[in-house]
């Protein structure tokens, strides 16, 4: 009797074990994405997180987040080393991490996903200071934005091509809250953003004290372009900042979403596809979103585009200039 009920025993074990295996689908592999964005003050964070919430509601399998970093410079070589595989960053930062120019001494391996939308220089002091012109930064306490952005990248390229001397003012390296922060007690007397506008930190600022962001010369930005032709000349409109009632005349650097080369190609193709698909939602994070295009990715990267992209370009009939065609 006992063996003839062990027997049973194992025999409905193993029915109910082939049962299990039979009706359980087997887990899905997920695939986890960091997205390096900047600081909180700016436009890079919210922007990445709805790219974040894009990517993991509308791809299958995918699951992002967006990281808080110290911006442009760090998030390319972030990418560079496949630690957070995707990260936004000014093209002034992209085009030289690529090409292993200026502060990099050596080729990142990155592509560009797409292009997002124009960072507009801004030089803000408190407008009781009567500053006027780029040159009043000297003798000033200047931040010149956090260690490791593209805002600080950026301030010491401008400003050599422009031959202001960064021992010329007292350097701080502040983030754009802490600018704004600054700014509000007295700590600094300029703070440096390369951000799109409106932006928040500077928005909080304007509406407890009154303003001024200081103006370019055209023979300043012509001087500058003339070096570096990833600066472009813009025009913030006045009102844009509360108390800022006059166009404030400035450079512009379009921002990208690079990636790591070594990315699969379906998976990135996949990430490009939905961010066209739900571009209406990044709009609603913010105005300037209406940038991000695929036309405008193929007139503003200054660096090839990973393959991903490429086959979704072409699988929507656009023809890839021979300068963004990746390495083969």
């Amino acid at each position: 009797m006992k063996r003839i009920l062990s027997i049973l025993f194992v025999v409905c074990l193993g029915a109910v074990v082939v049962f299990s295996l039979t009706v359980v689908p087997a887990q899905a592999k997920t695939t986890y994405i960091s997205i390096g964005t900047g600081g909180t003050g700016g436009v890079y964070y919210p922007y990445g997180g709805g790219l974040a919430e894009i990517w993991s509601k509308y791809v299958k399998g995918v699951k992002a987040v967006a990281e808080v970093t110290g911006a442009s410079v760090e998030n390319v070589k972030y990418a560079d080393r496949g630690e957070t595989v995707i990260g936004e960053a000014m093209n002034d930062v992209v085009f030289q991490a690529y090409n292993g120019v200026g502060k990099f001494k050596k080729p990142k391996k990155i592509y560009t996903m797409f292009c997002m939308y124009p960072n507009l220089y801004h030089i803000v002091a408190l407008k009781k200071l009567g500053l006027k012109s780029i040159y009043d930064v000297k003798g000033k306490r200047v931040s010149i934005g956090s260690p490791g952005s593209g805002t600080a990248y950026k301030t010491n390229l401008v400003f050599g091509a422009l031959g202001i001397a960064m021992d010329s003012f007292k350097v701080y390296r502040l983030s754009f809250n802490e600018n704004a922060n600054a700014l509000k007690d007295g700590t600094i007397d300029i703070g440096v953003w390369s951000v799109a506008a409106p932006t928040s930190s500077v928005m909080d600022l304007a509406t407890t004290h009154p303003i001024d962001i200081l103006n370019w010369s055209a023979s300043d930005m012509k001087k500058v372009s003339a070096k570096y032709p990833f600066y472009r000349p813009y025009v913030i409109p006045k009102g844009t900042y509360k108390g800022v009632d006059y166009d404030v005349h400035t450079l512009s650097v379009w921002n990208t979403v690079a990636c790591w080369q070594k990315l699969p190609t379906d998976l990135v193709y996949k990430l490009v596809k939905a961010v066209y698909e739900h571009h209406d939602y990044l709009q609603k994070i913010h105005p300037f979103a209406r940038f991000t295009t695929p036309e405008n990715t193929l007139k503003q990267a200054v660096i090839p585009l990973h393959p991903g992209t490429v086959k979704y370009f072409k699988e929507i009939g656009l023809k890839i200039p021979a300068r963004l065609m990746p390495k083969k």
